[in-house]
């Protein structure tokens, strides 16, 4: 296992997944088949969002990448807890890496993210494009059946940081945000290469992205 994340620019993540889906029925190697669908018509309600299930990955490195995010919405996960933030970021940790190692057993030995928190805010929203776009393209739900619920830590000095404020700000309205420009713009391109996704879903994505936030 490599000790560095490899981020994916959007716009490729968004090739890989149409091509990959086109000519595997699959996505991030998951079979179409193994995709969630809600056929019960049943959701649960929680900070005033309805989620398509009860299930879904805690703060980790499973969360940290939005190619693992999209990995966990396709096999059911609805309440995403994005990986945890705080002060002390990307090499600056004073941790080993990689952070889960897995021989006879397992143990965890990180501190939180291994990205820088920029890098880490990026992720987060390229991944909430994505969902929108699966969403719909796929047929998995007409409207939003999922939430992002973003984890910081680990004092508070280091939550009032400015690191770490304009973190969560940008989660509560990420609308002006670089990142945000730039996969709005991407979608826009690609629109005709989506068979349901439509410029009216892509104007429908709202810009706050959690509604909640948990205390790491």
């Amino acid at each position: 296992m490599s000790d560095r994340m490899n981020l994916i620019p959007f716009h490729k993540m968004v090739d890989w997944v149409l091509e990959e889906y086109k000519t595997k029925a699959s996505i991030f190697g998951i079979r179409e088949k193994k995709f969630y669908r809600n056929k019960s018509g049943k959701h649960i309600e929680l900070f005033g969002d309805k989620l398509a299930s009860a299930l879904g990955p805690a703060a980790g490195p499973n969360s940290q990448l939005a190619q693992n995010i999209v990995a966990s919405y396709l096999t059911g996960c609805r309440f995403i807890e994005l990986k945890t933030v705080q002060i002390l970021d990307g090499e600056d940790l004073p941790v080993s890496k990689p952070c889960i190692r897995a021989e006879d057993e397992c143990y965890n030995v990180e501190w939180s993210t291994e990205l820088r928190i920029p890098e880490a805010y990026d992720e987060y929203i390229k991944a909430w494009f994505m969902l929108h776009l699966l969403m719909k393209e796929l047929g998995l739900s007409e409207s939003r059946d999922f939430m992002f619920n973003m984890s910081v830590g680990y004092d508070l000095a280091g939550i009032q940081s400015e690191k770490i404020n304009n973190f969560i700000e940008g989660m509560r309205n990420a609308s002006m945000t670089k990142v945000w420009r730039e996969c709005t713009e991407t979608l826009k391109s690609k629109m005709g290469q989506f068979k349901h996704f439509r410029l009216s879903d892509l104007e429908k994505i709202s810009s706050e992205i959690c509604p909640s936030i948990t205390l790491s």
